[in-house]
């Protein structure tokens, strides 16, 4: 009786044994982080976000015509020299171009008939004043005298001031004038070439110049879109030249007429140009993004994995504890993904390198 007890007991310890190494074997093959991989993984956590929506528009990049000054001509005449091309950089005062211009010369010409009179009118005053003063002339032919000499001066003050305002110090008796930059720039548009004559009819400027220290971006929306787009809603702007950068800005004028040629709405966004990197005519994508009045839980878009038609993310509670939950995903806009179910807001999710975590998690 008593061998019988020993041996049961030892049968019980066996069995108990055997029990706690395979529940020891099963602990040990539940898949942990280790230390190299925890410093390969990026957390980010789910939220309660607004929805946002975003439309794609195709635009392209403009000079700011708020801060750019066009250069007209000053007088009719004829192009003899330009001295800048498109995109130079020019300095405020830096000549631009030599117009050779009729109406240069016949002010001249004008200025010089007027101090002709002025002499002719001056020697009659100083010779009207001596007889008036001998008693020989009367006081009637002494004022005459007077105002034609005034009249005269006033003639010439006239034909002055019209010479300065056409460029003055610029022009010459030859009738040359040159045409200067009032700003510093950049050539932004160029409309005239030597050689070209320059007709009094003509309005069109022949420069713009721009510091081009902000840019606009002209945009194009549907009519389809247009309740997506209004003012102050946030864009980014890529670029051909510059695939890998993002510009970021708001809209800051809607058009309130459709173009009748192609049927969209014209936005405009004002766009910092810095290290002068954006150029004029440019073409531009723009997303513009616009916050709804629902919310939903919202998620990392670079937490998403995808397999098999569906749409994974890995949960993460610690090193040891982690899980792969399958998402039901409303929309993505760009860096963030709505989803309806799957993810609790405040849970922390992988973000980087999840896939390889994710396939561990499958194969355990």
């Amino acid at each position: 009786m008593f061998k019988q007890i020993i041996y049961t007991i030892l049968i019980l310890s066996v069995v108990s044994s055997c029990k706690e190494k395979q529940e020891a074997k099963t602990e040990n093959t539940k898949y942990a982080l280790s230390d190299s991989m925890q410093k390969m993984i990026a957390l980010d956590s789910a939220g309660n976000c607004f929805v946002n929506d975003a439309i794609t528009l195709s635009g392209e990049v403009s000079f700011n015509e708020n801060t750019v000054n066009k250069i007209f001509p000053r007088n009719s005449g004829q192009v003899i020299e330009c001295k800048v091309s498109l995109g130079d950089k020019v300095q405020a005062g830096q000549a631009l171009a030599i117009i050779k211009s009729a109406d240069i010369a016949g002010s001249y010409s004008d200025i010089a008939g007027a101090n002709a009179d002025i002499n002719i009118t001056k020697r009659q005053l100083d010779n009207t004043e001596n007889l008036y003063k001998n008693g020989i002339a009367s006081e009637k032919d002494f004022n005459e005298a007077k105002q034609n000499y005034e009249k005269s001066l006033a003639v010439k003050n006239k034909l002055q001031s019209q010479l300065n305002i056409n460029g003055g110090a610029n022009t010459n008796a030859a009738g040359t004038y040159v045409l200067t930059s009032p700003i510093s720039g950049y050539i932004v548009e160029k409309k005239v070439n030597a050689g070209n004559f320059i007709r009094p009819d003509m309005g069109d400027n022949l420069f713009t110049i721009s510091d081009l220290k902000d840019v606009w971006v002209n945009a194009n929306v549907f009519e389809a879109d247009i309740p997506k787009v209004k003012e102050g809603y946030e864009v980014k702007v890529e670029t051909l030249a510059y695939p890998d950068k993002i510009f970021k800005g708001t809209i800051n004028k809607v058009s309130e007429v459709l173009d009748p040629s192609n049927k969209t709405l014209r936005v405009r966004i004002k766009l910092e140009n810095e290290g002068l990197i954006l150029k004029p005519e440019m073409f531009a994508k723009v997303i513009v993004s616009n916050r709804e009045a629902v919310k939903a839980i919202c998620i990392p878009t670079s937490a998403l994995i995808s397999q098999n038609g569906k749409n994974f993310v890995v949960i993460y509670n610690s090193s040891k504890d982690m899980a792969i939950a399958e998402v039901s995903v409303i929309k993505t806009v760009a860096d963030k993904t709505y989803i309806n179910s799957g993810v609790n807001p405040g849970q922390k999710l992988i973000v980087k390198n999840q896939l390889l975590i994710f396939q561990q998690l499958l194969n355990d």
